[in-house]
Order: C-alpha cells, then structure tokens, then sequence
C-alpha cells in the first residue's frame, strides 16, 4: 500500500471579520461554500490576529513570530534577512511549496516586486505586481484600482480579469500537477479588500440577499474614557453617513465576498479529486471596523471587529467542532511543521493547534501595533500598542495615549473602558504582568519601564537596568556567543554581566 501524500491547501483573504462567512453567528453574507465546508471542519470563534493591519499580520501567520520579532512591524517594510517563511521550512524537506496570491512582505508593500521569494516554485509564484503586469495598459491598470461600489451603474470586472479568479486558476493547476506529492499551497485572495472588483452579478446577488450590513451597539457609540487617537480616528470619517457606508459595503466588500466565496469552492472542488484528504486552512488577515466606534478600516485599535478574524480546518483531528479556546494566528506555523513531521524550531512564538487543550480553555493571545505603515506620514502615525486577551478580559496598553480593559463576557460590544475600575484591579494587574513577561520572553524591541509604569499602575518603577537580564533566542541552528567572554552561551536567559 502507498504511503499517504502529505497535503495542506492554506487559503486566505485580506480583510474579512467573522461576520462575514455565514458559518458564524449573526452573519451580514450568505457564503454558501464557506458555510458547507465548515459543517465538517473544525471552527475556531476565537481566532485573532496578531495585528490588525496587512503586513504585519501575514509575517506573523508564515513566520510563527511576531511583528516586532520577525522585523516586518508595519506596511511598507519588509522581514528581516535571518528569518524564514513556512516554504524555507518545507521545501528543504521535500514539501513541494506553491503560493500564489498576495504576499506583502517583500518591501514592495501593496503590490510585491513580483519576484519569487526562497522556498516557493517560481512557476506558480503569483504576487499582485505580477498581476497588474499582465494587463494591458495604465488606464486598465487604473481601472482594476476603482472601487465597483462607486460604479453604480458600472459593469464590474470580468470574472476572468480578477485577481481572484486568475489565483484560483494557477491554485487549480498546482493541485492538479502535484497530486501525487507532499506539497504545501497558499492561496492568497487580496479580495474583498477594496476596491473589491469582481463581476456585476455579485452586486445583484448582494441587494437581492436577506443578509445585510447592519447597525450593532457599538455603531458610532461614544467614545467617553476611550484613548484619545480613536477620537482622532472618528473624526477623519465622520461625516460619512450610516447610509453611505452601508450601501457601500454591500454594493463593493460584501459582493466580492460572496464572489471570493465562489472561488474558494472552485478550489476545495479541484481537492476533492486529491487521493488522500489535504488539510485545508482557512483565514483571513485582519477585519475592519465598518464604523464600530464611528471608526472605520483598520488600525491603532484592538476591537474585536478587526482582531477576531475567522479560521477554519478541516483535515485529520480537525472537523465537525466549534472551539472557543483563543487561538492566534502565531500558531499556525507550528500547526504545519507538526503536521508534516518537521521539527518545531524553539524560537516560534505560537504552538501548534494539534496540542490546544480543551474546548473553553482560557489561553492568552497577544496583538501588536507600530504604525500603519512607513510610506505614509497620516493614519494616526507612531501609535505603538501591545494587546492581551484571556478569553473574556481585554487589555489595551496604548503607549501614546489612554490604555483599555474590557470585560467582554458583560460587555461584547467594548463600550466601558474599565481600567480605572477598583473592582477589575486585580484581573488588570494580572493581564499587565504576564502582558509584560510576553514582551521580555519574546525580546520586544520597544519594551521597557514606560509599559509597567503606568498611571493606574501602583508599585511600578523605572529602572536604568530593566529587570537586568540579557535575553537571547535559541533557533535551533545557529550557536549563539556571549558578550562578555565571546564563548558560546549556556543559557539564553541570564543576569547581565
């Protein structure tokens, strides 16, 4: 008997919260192929992002670390020279690697250079610039940029002129071609992202649907004992009615979801025909605020709207449960190395999902900002935030501005700011202590004392030595040699000489 083929389909899209696959609770999109493969897949409701913005997050999913340690920490920057992406992991192993859609963490920021990284088949390499490439001229490049909800007349996109399509194409062939072969495949949709270009009929579909954008709780709520950058925020889009977001988020982002629902099936379609069952992955970067709070897009805050973000796996033990046990995008990584027999590196930051503990566990899952990106001098600027969730407690540490605790088993929709409150001091404190151990474990380039002393923080003091430890990373492979005496270190954490 043959052995069985070892094969991961990893598909996402970039910006996409929860509410939009109607496998969720309280959906505003019908997503029929999404819905029926999550009736036999493991469904995670407390995924989060490790940032919410573009980049940082895909280095976070393909590197296993975090923003501030894999050096990719906002848009417009690229990972640092000594760390590797899953492909660098597999392909040494004899993992045929294929990735085709978005990328974005080349320095090219939005679109790519269009040059295949290491530990990918340059063949099915697929990357945004290499799509604009293909067209024909400035002014069809220009038009694939123009939001389809501001066409209200307008005919959309071809199917076949897509991003999404022209991926899910080559996504098909490589399935096809290496269906006798371990292999690892991304399939990276920039879709719905705006403009959300897709076929007109997708329009139709979403104002015949009986799902619909809606007002929540947190719609344009207040913003009383909030920090003071989400005021900043809320005013750039103030003056953008209910109205206008709603039938623009239903003509552009929720039609080319439903659009993006469809390729995804056309996918899962060609797996089928696989001889041995894939484990197939389903994520997306980040959400988008859709004026929770009077804000919209995504950025320098940690609501749930952008930072709770669906996953999905079907494959092996993960099918037919839902999991409420939070879980990050960090562990992804290790999730894949365990799945094809290869050595978790001990500088990962995440673990493997194989291992989660029980349903209902409560399990830590941090999050990250820098900045938008570096290209811009807007989008709030320099606003770093370090972000901790326990399951049902929320802190926010905005080093710029106000800081945030959240009860969000009372409080779901992140209305009260409690972190003043005398009756949540102590879960507070807690959240911040092991919030400031994770920053020093992981080596965060911007930790130090003015993330301990806090306001609202007694007992907390600045230090010229810190906690007084050098803190180095063992990654397996490369011998690290101490400071002082220039021979190798015996161990990774110790008082500094």
């Amino acid at each position: 008997m043959a052995n069985k083929k070892k094969q991961i389909i990893f598909v996402m899209c970039d910006t996409q919260n929860r509410s939009m696959l109607s496998c969720y609770d309280d959906p505003i999109c019908d997503t029929p192929h999404w819905e029926s493969f999550a009736r036999d897949a493991a469904v995670f409701d407390s995924a989060f992002t490790c940032s919410p913005v573009c980049a940082p997050a895909r280095s976070a999913i393909f590197t296993g670390l975090y923003p501030s340690s894999n050096g990719l920490m906002s848009n417009g920057m690229q990972l640092g020279a000594n760390v590797k992406t899953v492909g660098q992991y597999l392909s040494p192993r004899g993992i045929h690697c294929g990735y085709v859609g978005k990328w974005h963490l080349d320095g090219g920021d939005y679109f790519g250079t269009g040059r295949c990284p290491d530990g990918y088949d340059p063949d099915y390499w697929y990357d945004m610039r290499r799509y604009l490439d293909e067209l024909p001229d400035a002014r069809t490049r220009q038009r694939s940029r123009r939001n389809m909800a501001a066409e209200f007349f307008g005919g959309g996109t071809p199917a076949e002129d897509t991003f999404a399509r022209r991926c899910t194409d080559r996504a098909v062939d490589f399935i096809r071609n290496h269906r006798d072969q371990d292999f690892f495949l991304v399939v990276s949709y920039d879709e719905p992202h705006d403009p959300s270009r897709c076929p007109a009929q997708y329009r139709r579909q979403a104002a015949r649907s009986k799902y619909k954008l809606r007002k929540q709780a947190n719609t344009a709520a207040a913003l009383d004992g909030k920090p003071d950058i989400q005021a900043l925020w809320a005013k750039k889009y103030k003056r953008i009615p209910w109205r206008g977001v709603f039938y623009g988020y239903n003509r552009g982002m929720l039609a080319c979801n439903r659009f993006v629902d469809d390729e995804f099936g056309r996918v899962m379609e060609a797996a089928r025909l696989l001889p041995d069952e894939p484990l197939v992955i389903y994520t997306s970067d980040h959400g988008d605020m859709v004026k929770a709070h009077g804000l919209l897009g995504k950025g320098a805050a940690m609501y749930h709207e952008t930072n709770n973000i669906p996953l999905l796996l079907r494959g092996g033990p993960f099918r037919d449960r839902r999991i409420s046990t939070p879980v990050s995008h960090v562990d992804l990584l290790p999730t894949v190395l365990q799945y094809f027999g290869v050595k978790i590196p001990p500088h990962l930051e995440g673990e493997s999902l194989f291992a989660l503990p029980g349903d209902a566990v409560r399990r830590d899952v941090f999050a990250e900002f820098f900045r938008y990106e570096v290209e811009q001098d807007g989008f709030l600027g320099f606003q770093p935030i370090r972000n901790i969730f326990d399951g049902r407690y929320k802190l926010n540490l905005n080093l710029n501005s106000g800081d945030e605790l959240y009860d969000l088993e009372e409080d779901p929709h992140e209305l009260r700011n409690l972190i003043t409150a005398p009756a949540y001091a102590a879960v507070r404190d807690g959240l911040h202590d092991r919030l400031l151990a994770r920053m020093n474990h992981t080596r965060d380039p911007l930790r130090g004392y003015v993330w301990a002393c806090r306001p609202w923080r007694k007992g907390k003091t600045a230090s010229f030595d810190g906690d007084g430890f050098e803190r180095q990373i063992d990654d397996g492979e490369n011998v690290r040699l101490t400071y002082s005496t220039g021979n190798p270190v015996t161990e990774m954490v110790r008082k500094k000489e």
